[in-house]
This record gives C-alpha cells, sequence and structure tokens, in this order.
C-alpha cells in the first residue's frame, strides 16, 4: 500500500534523527517526540508510538518506497540505529508526482488561511507550509518562474460560514438581517437553512422561507446577523441540490419555471472553447464549416444573461425568441451609449 504524503514527511524525519551523530542510537520515544514536534508543534496533534512502529517497518521493508532501510536495533545503546555506514534516504529521492502533489496540497491550503471558517486551522496550516522545508527535496526556490498561483481574497460574508454549517448541520432554524444591494434598509427573514454554496468566489445560503414557504437564496456578503433557534420546529423537505440546480447555470434557479431550449450559432473559436469546457451538462454542439450551432436545455437566468453578452459578438441568439428580443434590446441599449 503506497504511503501517504505525511508518512513520507516522518520517514525524512525519522532518517534525519538516525544520521544524526550527535545523538546517535535514538529510541522510538525519541523517533516519536522528533515527528510529533516538526510537524505539529509542542501543542499540535500527537503521534502514537505504534506509528512509529509502523513507520520503522515501512522503511525496512515496503516494496512501494524502495528504501529497504539497513534500520536495526542496537541492544547495548537500546536505540536504533544504521547498519550500513552512511546510509541514507535522502538518496533515495521523492518523484516529481509526489512533490508537486505536496506543493499543490500546501499552496491550495495557504490561500484559504484568511478565511474566518478555516482561521481555527490557521496554525496547522502554518505548520504544513513551515514543516515542508524538513525534506531537502521540497525546495521550491525558482517555482514562481514556472508557476503562478491566483490569490484568493477572502470575500464579504464569510463569517457567516461558520454559523451557518452548524445551523444545517444541527438543524436549527436561522433568522437573518438581510440588506439586498438594490435597497437602503435591511429585513428579517426566518429560514430553515439547507444547503451553503459557492459560485464566483461568493458564497450563498440556499433555505425555506418559512413565510412564504419557497426555497430562495441568500448571498451570504449581505446578511449583516445571523441568529440561530433550535426551540422551533425545523421543517425538513427533500432536497436534492444536484436536481435543483440541474437546469441552472450560476446560483439563480427559479421556482416553477420549467427549463426551455436555448439555441444560438456562434464561431468555431467559441465553439471550441465550450467543447473543452461546456456551459452547461445539456449543451450539444453541430459544428459546420465557418460556425457552429450550440443547444442546451436550461432556466432562464441573469447568470445565462450575462455569458451571452459577454459573447455577443461572436454568437447570434436565436431561440426563444423573448430571450433573443430581451438580448436585442440589452445590446441596442448598451451600443447607444457609444454613439
Amino acid at each position: 500500500m503506497p504511503a501517504n504524503k505525511y508518512a513520507l514527511l516522518r520517514y525524512r524525519i525519522i532518517d534525519r534523527c538516525i544520521s544524526n551523530s550527535l545523538n546517535p542510537f535514538p529510541t522510538k520515544e525519541d523517533l516519536r517526540s522528533a515527528c510529533e514536534e516538526a510537524l505539529y508543534g509542542s501543542d499540535g496533534e500527537n503521534i502514537s508510538i505504534s506509528t512509529i512502529e509502523k513507520d520503522i517497518w515501512a522503511m525496512r521493508n515496503e516494496s512501494e518506497l524502495g528504501y529497504y532501510a539497513p534500520l536495526a536495533y542496537h541492544r547495548d545503546h537500546r536505540g536504533y540505529y544504521y547498519e550500513e555506514e552512511g546510509y541514507s534516504i535522502n538518496e533515495i529521492s521523492l518523484n516529481d508526482e509526489d512533490l508537486d502533489a505536496i506543493r499543490f496540497a500546501a499552496n491550495t491550503l495557504i490561500q484559504f488561511r484568511d478565511l474566518p471558517i478555516f482561521q481555527q486551522f490557521d496554525q496547522a496550516i502554518g505548520k504544513i507550509a513551515d514543516r515542508l522545508s524538513v525534506a531537502p527535496d521540497l525546495d521550491t526556490t525558482g517555482l514562481e518562474r514556472f508557476m503562478q498561483f491566483e490569490s484568493t481574497p477572502s470575500a464579504r460574508g464569510s463569517h457567516q460560514l461558520a454559523p451557518l454549517l452548524k445551523a444545517i448541520k444541527s438543524k436549527y432554524i436561522v433568522d437573518l438581517e438581510y440588506q439586498k444591494f438594490s435597497e437602503s434598509t435591511s429585513s428579517t427573514y426566518t429560514l430553515n437553512p439547507y444547503l451553503l454554496k459557492e459560485y464566483r468566489n461568493r458564497w450563498y445560503l440556499l433555505g425555506l422561507d418559512a413565510e412564504r414557504d419557497i426555497i430562495r437564496t441568500f448571498g451570504c456578503d449581505r446578511i449583516l446577523s445571523v441568529k440561530t433557534d433550535s426551540s422551533r420546529t425545523y421543517k425538513e423537505v427533500k432536497f436534492n441540490s444536484e436536481e435543483y440546480f440541474k437546469h441552472a447555470i450560476g446560483i439563480t434557479v427559479i421556482d416553477d419555471s420549467p427549463p426551455v431550449e436555448v439555441v444560438f450559432k456562434c464561431s468555431l473559436l467559441l465553439a471550441s472553447y465550450l467543447k473543452s469546457q461546456p456551459l452547461h451538462t445539456s449543451l450539444k454542439l453541430d459544428f459546420n464549416d465557418d460556425s457552429a450551432t450550440v443547444k442546451m436545455n436550461v432556466l432562464i437566468t441573469f447568470e445565462l444573461l450575462q455569458w451571452l453578452q459577454g459573447f455577443s459578438s461572436d454568437l447570434t441568439l436565436l431561440k426563444p425568441t423573448t430571450l433573443r428580443d430581451k438580448f436585442a434590446e440589452t445590446l441596442e441599449n448598451a451600443a447607444k451609449k457609444y454613439i
């Protein structure tokens, strides 16, 4: 069974301890303490003696690792040593795939460390970043010349994620103080919360509006306060998020509105883009000599209109007629601003 990346880091620490001439013949407790301190710090998680015993066995015998380390126990000194003088597993490097996997995982975690919901793990995330230096082969100096990660800013409203997630999992009623972009005052809504969904670096809450008895969507960046109430009866419904968003593009779902067939012609370049990254699962492409016809079965939403407008110079909307007329009116009003 292949070792996970965390185990590989422990092997490196064990190797370093055994190769340390200033403290020869480390005991299992010495190895356990060194791994725990290096990976978690004094106030982190615990590593058991049994984990170290499994690590020693793997370093000696695991064919997937390829170490076959000459690790032995010295009865007189009551500690471990290498029977082969000068041996070190550092001579057997992690392969490129292993190194890339560790770097990607670490960088992904670090991007989100400032979000409030992750702040309780901030220390652990920081230690992962710092402790990568335990293995010399993981030196990422100069990596920025070849790879640049997108910076993820902290979104407004992210501090609401933790209490909302707890309310969903605990099945608590929530009272939201919410202010729409179009209004200068806030309103209060009582919800049975069901789902938190991310779309384009923004978080949204979906829940049953107790007053109107419909599923509604609320942008977390517009939620001013959240109050949970466990005393009121939580109304459970068979909410299936995949089915709910089946015909949607983006975050908007219009209750009781059936999907419609949207058809447009577009350039071959745009068609190639849609082939590699479909706008919707129902999307079908029919290529011609100098253009392509696109068909999909979706809801008419703001996100769909926004996407169509973004590629308006590369497509001609054909169906449905109501959407075509609205699209033409929008483009005409936009063009008037430049005349």
